[in-house]
This record gives structure tokens, sequence and C-alpha cells, in this order.
């Protein structure tokens, strides 16, 4: 069955209307629905890669816990909005969408390269994508966007809260001994403990989880 997507709002918009479309929508951000990784079975990942004025989106499928993959989407077009720190959804969702609509599976949960409650209003591009399809979605991010943390012990497992002005907005994530960590949020319909537990559960042998490095992948390489 495939995934229902809702028209929220047109993606062609200002850097304003961006903005306040992201703080009308942060207040339907659902972050404290349990996602049990007893009931996950399918988890999806997501990436895109921009070139030549091209963004390119993939979305592959592997089963859980076995993460073997089950299916690989792509889509294209061309970028029009700008890269703008804290604006990444504008730029890179309708390609996500269009890319989500080819699949043939349903996800239980949906993990985005990006950012989703770590985030400056709350609202990166995994929320965004989650409410478009009012599903669980996961933010797991290589960089930094907003926040502070204490110092993050080494072993593979290890975490500490992130904050910002006072509220835990993510965690910072070690995925693998002494490399470098990733930072995890919600982006819809999960908790942050869930979040946590399962980018980890997707992880074996490199620092991001394999849904995500299989879509990493297949956006650079221009094929699924």
């Amino acid at each position: 069955m495939p995934l229902t997507i809702r028209e929220l709002h047109p993606w062609e918009v200002s850097l304003e209307e961006a903005i306040r479309l992201q703080q009308a929508l942060a207040a339907q951000v659902i972050t404290d629905q349990p996602l049990p990784l007893t009931s996950v079975r399918l988890v999806a990942g997501i990436d895109v890669s921009v070139k030549d004025d091209i963004s390119r989106a993939a979305v592959v499928v592997v089963r859980f816990p076995a993460l073997d993959v089950v299916e690989r989407v792509m889509a294209e077009r061309p970028t029009t909005f700008p890269y703008v720190p804290g604006l990444l959804s504008f730029r890179e969702g309708a390609v996500i969408l269009d890319a989500l609509r080819r699949l043939e599976s349903t996800p239980d949960v949906l993990l985005v390269d990006g950012q989703g409650t770590i985030h400056p209003r709350r609202i990166g591009i995994a929320c965004h994508i989650g409410l478009f399809l009012d599903a669980p979605t996961i933010g797991c991010a290589k960089s930094l966007l907003v926040g502070h943390h204490a110092p993050l012990p080494p072993e593979r497992g290890a975490w500490v809260p992130l904050r910002d002005r006072g509220e835990v907005i993510g965690v910072v994530l070690r995925t693998r001994d002494r490399v470098t960590p990733v930072y995890v949020s919600v982006g819809h319909r999960a908790t942050l403990d869930d979040a946590r537990q399962l980018v980890l559960a997707c992880t074996s042998r490199y620092r991001l989880p394999e849904p995500l490095r299989a879509a990493h992948k297949a956006a650079a390489l221009g094929r699924p």
C-alpha cells in the first residue's frame, strides 16, 4: 500500500514565507508517540544529492532488523530554492516526495539525512517530511545545526543530550568506537529514546545507519 502524502503547502515560496510556514507547522510535530522497535518491520533511508542545479532524491527501504534491501526508488527535479541553513526542506522536500510517491512498499519509519527537532524553529526536514506523510520519521544528521552538549564518551552506543535554550532537542550518538558521532532527533510520531535506539540498531560497520548509507550512495551515483 503506497504512502499517503498530504499537500500541506506549495514548495515554491519566498524565504520569508518559508519561515512563516515552519513556525505554523512546528506546533503539529508529535515528539511523544512511542515507536517500539518490536513494531518496526521496514525502515526507509532518504538522502538528496544536488549537482549541476539538479536535485536527486533516493529512498532505500530495508527489512528490520536484518537490514537487507527491499526496494530502491529515485526522483530528480531542478534545484530552484537556494541553500539556506534551517530551510533545507524547501530545497529538498519536493524531490523527496516525488521519490516517495514511487514506493511500492510502506515503511514503518523513515530515516532522513538531516535534522528533525534539532532546528532553531524545531522543524527540520525530517519533521517536515513526517508532517506531509503523517508518519514516523527520524532525523539523523552528520553535522550540528544548533545546540550544545557535554563531552561524549568514545565507545559505540554512547550518547549525550543535545540542548538549546534549556530544551533537549536531540541526542549526540556514537555509532562506532572513536568515530565522529551523528545527531539524532525526532522528526514526527516518535520519541527521542526510540529514535536513538532505532538509529543505533540500523548501524553496523559504518558511521551512518545502513538505510541512509544506501540512500546516500544511490543519490550520489544517480542510479538505484
